[in-house]
């Protein structure tokens, strides 16, 4: 099935001591999956004596352009930060990006913890960095009003948005604002942005046109927000993403596409990719389509209709999480490392993207675009990719694998303890839900036959007992046990707008994208589990 779209905010109020069966299920849910709770001292010692160095030698001084960053409210790791000004012919967009390159040494402690840790997890409660505070909401961290290093990209762009020219130096910056996306999409809105938030808008638009005919598509699923309201407890929340997001979502992408284009005249780099979706999955699409009642003509690519669709109706939005199936199966295609050809290997395309694309916007929070920002300031430069960098370049696929199934697993678990949390003590009652997602026959199919072996594992356990009984003398080891099947039960996912909740679903002919009547049928704090039944 799908995956949920998921935002787990930043903390930014106390957490209260009243939600104590929630923190106790978290910390057991990070000593279950083994995420750790500190740095070991020798990392923090390196980070420290990294932070307190004097990086702003040997580069480009860029402190006078006008830098601003825009993430969700309370972030205080801020990889990057756009400038965008008109040229001739089109546009000059300047993207800076932390450089963690100056301050993580190959081989040191802190470059093995990162390693480890690979990528920033997200919980309600905390978060536990990919890099130590002092570098990732601080020394590295583009904050506003301060000198900052950081790798900047200048990327040219013609009348059209399509990319004309691009390459990255090392530099110093100075942001001159810390904005938000709810703020930047009001002053849009109102007219008074300034000319440069106003080229935001018009150099995002043109982005998603040509994204749209490369043949890429993005997706505009409501998030579920994990939130600590103000009085230190925990909420949940629904929201469509704002346009400002994807306009700002492009100028990464843009970023990234360069960085891809770079790496392939270099021979040397690191790409992100995913498969085109599988024909199979785009049947089963357009079979939901006709299901949710919303015309999707054959001649009419998967890609030009996903942006005609309105995430706030319940039956595009249940359409629009299915069509998130299309995307499975992302992964890293590393070429030119130690022991590895130079030639760029064959469909290392991203399909969503519909380009070739690289991570190298997000440093602090994923490890992989130190390497990639590290390829691609070389090439720029004419000089030899450091051998640190090739040497890695074969393992980071294993690496980013393993770190983000951890990070998904986590995060997820995470919402599904803060769902129980709010629903608990409410097992019994009926909710009003709209149902976004159900089972496929291959699911319900290979559901059926896990189901089965189970209860024929139970079967034998039990006759096997009655027999230890028997032979005992125990009157009742004859009775047979009550006859369980749900073969004819199907299962999906529900949303609850109040509290804003989606949750696990079973009953006979779920009707994908209807309003429906359900009932609680479980919610479990400790197992992180919640489950309703169709009435």
């Amino acid at each position: 099935m799908p995956t949920r779209n998921l935002r787990i905010a930043p903390t930014t109020a106390p957490v209260r001591p009243a939600v104590d069966p929630v923190l106790a299920a978290l910390a057991s849910l990070r000593a279950e999956m083994e995420i750790p709770a500190e740095f070991p001292q020798d990392v923090l010692d390196d980070a420290a004596a990294a932070a307190a160095t004097d990086v702003s030698s040997g580069r480009a001084d860029l402190r006078a352009v006008g830098f601003v960053t825009i993430d969700p409210p309370g972030s205080m790791d801020l990889d990057q930060a756009v400038h965008l000004e008109r040229a001739p012919g089109g546009f000059l967009v300047r993207y800076a990006i932390a450089d963690l390159g100056v301050f993580v040494t190959p081989g040191g402690a802190l470059d093995a913890e990162v390693n480890e840790r690979g990528m920033t997890l997200y919980g309600p409660d905390e978060r536990t960095p990919l890099h130590p505070e002092v570098l990732s909401e601080s020394a590295a961290s583009l904050l506003p009003d301060a000198d900052r290093p950081a790798a900047v990209w200048h990327v040219g762009l013609d009348a059209r948005g399509e990319i004309v020219s691009a390459r990255v130096e090392r530099a110093l910056v100075r942001s001159t604002a810390r904005l938000t996306y709810e703020e930047v999409q009001a002053r849009l809105d109102a007219g008074d942005a300034g000319e440069m938030l106003d080229l935001l808008r018009e150099i995002g638009l043109l982005r998603e046109a040509r994204e749209r005919e490369r043949g890429g598509v993005s997706l505009n699923v409501p998030e579920q927000d994990v939130v600590v309201n103000p009085d230190g407890t925990f909420g949940l929340a629904f929201r469509s993403t704002l346009p400002v997001e994807g306009w700002n979502a492009q100028i990464s992408l843009l970023t990234g596409i360069a960085a891809a284009q770079l790496m392939r005249a270099g021979g040397v780099g690191i790409f992100r990719t995913l498969p085109a979706a599988d024909p199979r999955d785009l049947a089963r699409l357009r079979r939901t389509a006709r299901a949710l009642g919303i015309d999707w003509p054959k001649d009419v690519p998967y890609g030009d209709l996903l942006p005609t669709l309105d995430s706030g109706t319940s039956r595009h939005a249940a359409f629009l999480n299915e069509a998130t199936s299309l995307f499975r199966g992302a992964s890293y295609a590393p070429f030119g490392g130690v022991g590895q050809p130079q030639e760029v290997p064959d469909d290392v395309a991203h399909a969503a993207i519909a380009a070739e694309y690289a991570h190298v916007t997000a440093p602090l929070r994923r490890l992989v675009d130190r390497y990639g920002t590290e390829i691609c300031l070389a090439l720029s430069a004419g000089t030899q990719v450091p051998t640190w960098v090739r040497e890695a370049l074969p393992g980071l696929p294993r690496t980013m694998a393993r770190t983000g199934q951890r990070a998904g697993s986590y995060e997820r678990s995470s919402v599904d303890v803060v769902e129980a949390a709010l629903l608990a003590g409410r097992v019994g009652e009926e909710f009003d839900a709209v149902v976004v997602d159900v089972e496929n026959d291959d699911e319900r199919r290979r559901r059926a036959t896990k189901d089965a072996e189970r209860a024929a594992r139970a079967a034998k356990a039990s006759v096997d007992s009655r027999s230890d009984a028997s032979a005992a003398g125990d009157p009742a080891a004859g009775a047979a046990a009550p006859a369980q099947t749900g073969h004819d039960l199907v299962r999906g996912q529900v949303v609850i707008a109040e509290p804003a909740v989606r949750a696990s679903v079973q009953g006979v002919g779920l009707p994908l994208g209807d309003p429906v009547r359900v009932r609680l049928r479980e919610a479990s704090i400790e197992l992180r589990r919640v489950g309703f039944d169709l009435v």
